[in-house]
């Protein structure tokens, strides 16, 4: 029951440092659909979803976040 958590979370925390890397919105958008993609894979794996809807719905939610926060 623990690896079932540690994975995803700490997957979740390098995501959420890194989502507001770069100056642009677009970088930031690129940036955090990249990590998003690969939490939400990660994160569906671990928990015996899909890796592929993971990653598609986690890039979206890391894309748009990304592009939304501030510098």
């Amino acid at each position: 029951m623990t690896r079932k958590l540690f994975v995803p979370l700490l997957l979740a925390s390098l995501a959420l440092g890194l989502a507001g890397c770069g100056y642009s919105p677009g970088t930031r958008a690129l940036t955090g659909g990249a990590l998003g993609a690969g939490a939400g894979a990660g994160i569906a794996a671990v928990t015996g979803g899909k890796p592929a809807t993971g990653a598609l719905i986690g890039g979206g939610v890391g894309a748009v976040g990304g592009a939304l926060t501030a510098p």
